[in-house]
């Protein structure tokens, strides 16, 4: 067998989330072909179009809502914590003092301070709409798959990359595995290099080989997931010749100037990268947050390398003319306990979250909803996750509302929580 690890992030529960795949022995041959989904060029009201694109940050083990989008100042001493608010440029919205990138632009940034989420450590709900137990059993797909399966195969650059490895929550559930994100830290940029002593004759050859091979697997496959793998064999050797994506992946193409301000939050710059050159959806994640013990010692080293990311990338989408067409959120699984613990803690807190957004043609610089006074529970505009998802969903011209067919033929609906965040939109 051969095995590709993503990235390791230990929890609170004491699981290593360090994911990985394995495949088969004809399977490993193709590994790049496995992964691969193309992106194709979106067609609206019979004119050709720039296709939207996300960009979903991901801050594992839970990142507290009390320290960076929807601060108490006025809350008892044990609940407030040890940050200030500050403004932002837009009147009446104030957020943590270990922002102070994204306050200088807010009315470019939005947030949603009263999400609701479930106790458990994974981010299938905030990647799929559904929890990781109601998973176990339903199979749904990530919005970075749902993305790829909408937007066809007509391009030479991926769907959907993910930047954070083959982890939990990036699964393509019932679409298949032909909607699996490539992966940079899986098989990886070295695959996406011709060999030099390979001309073009001899991967002419590898071509045909590879094509004898699907046959014969195509006679042992007994799951149907042979089918999935043979339309990205033609594209992995695409890929390979083109060098599309190896080039959005090599930040060394950027002016010194730009990759100075990424310094220390480069997949940010990666991410901008990719979606430029027409990926449809990237996945990245920055930090650890399940912050139990000293949690406002771990944010004081993080939070500003989060502001540096988020507000860098999102400057330069609009810089790029890439605002309207790029969707951005950040979020973790759920928010932090708002009394602060014996240990200078959080804990895990699912009755109320944040998450920030911006870009997707949405409407910005506003703070939407809030956690009653001490942050325990939305005060006002509940949400779900799964709004959230449908708003992003559409705000990249994907309707949440539509079925696709299942290995079985069976229509399943993308979200069942198909409202949006109205505020946005």
């Amino acid at each position: 067998m051969f095995t590709v690890w993503g990235s390791k992030q230990h929890f609170c529960d004491g699981m290593t989330r360090r994911n990985f795949l394995q495949i088969g022995a004809f399977g490993a041959g193709l590994t790049l072909a496995d992964m691969l989904r193309l992106r194709a060029s979106a067609a609206a009201r019979g004119e050709t179009t720039r296709t939207k694109s996300a960009i979903m940050i991901y801050l594992p083990g839970g990142p507290s809502h009390m320290d960076m989008y929807d601060l108490k100042p006025n809350a008892p001493a044990e609940f407030r914590g040890e940050f200030r608010p500050i403004n932002t440029n837009v009147t009446g919205v104030q957020i943590c003092e270990h922002f102070p990138l994204q306050a200088r632009m807010w009315d470019k940034f939005a947030c949603v301070r009263s999400i609701v989420s479930v106790d458990e450590h994974s981010d299938s709900l905030v990647m799929t709409g559904y929890s990781q137990r109601a998973n176990m059993t339903a199979n749904h797909p990530s919005f970075g798959s749902v993305v790829s399966r909408m937007r066809g195969a007509n391009s030479d650059v991926p769907s959907f990359v993910s930047l954070r490895g083959l982890s939990r929550g990036t699964e393509p559930g019932f679409l298949g595995i032909s909607h699996r994100p490539f992966s940079p830290s899986g098989p990886g940029l070295q695959n996406l290099r011709p060999l030099s002593m390979v001309d073009a004759g001899r991967q002419h050859q590898r071509r045909q080989m590879m094509g004898a091979f699907d046959g014969i697997r195509r006679e042992l496959d007994t799951n149907g997931s042979i089918g999935g793998l043979d339309s990205f064999t033609t594209r992995a050797f695409d890929m390979i010749a083109s060098g599309g994506v190896r080039h959005a992946l090599d930040n060394g193409r950027e002016p010194n100037t730009i990759r100075e301000r990424y310094r220390g939050v480069e997949q940010f710059l990666t991410a901008l990268r990719l979606v430029e050159a027409g990926v449809g959806c990237v996945t990245l994640s920055i930090g650890g947050w399940d912050t139990h013990g000293q949690n406002f010692q771990t944010l004081r080293r993080q939070l500003p390398q989060v502001d540096k990311g988020v507000s860098n990338l999102v400057a330069d989408l609009h810089a790029r003319g890439l605002a309207n067409d790029v969707a951005v959120v950040m979020w973790g699984e759920f928010g932090r306990t708002p009394r602060v613990n014996n240990n200078a803690g959080r804990d895990h807190w699912a009755p109320v979250m944040s998450a920030m957004v911006a870009g997707g043609g949405m409407r910005m610089g506003q703070a939407i909803g809030a956690s009653t006074a001490r942050g325990e529970r939305p005060h006002d505009r509940r949400y779900t996750a799964s709004q959230l998802l449908s708003t992003l969903y559409r705000s990249i011209d994907i309707d949440p509302s539509q079925t696709v067919l299942d290995s079985t033929g069976r229509p399943r609906h993308l979200l069942e929580d198909r409202e949006v965040v109205r505020e946005l939109l």
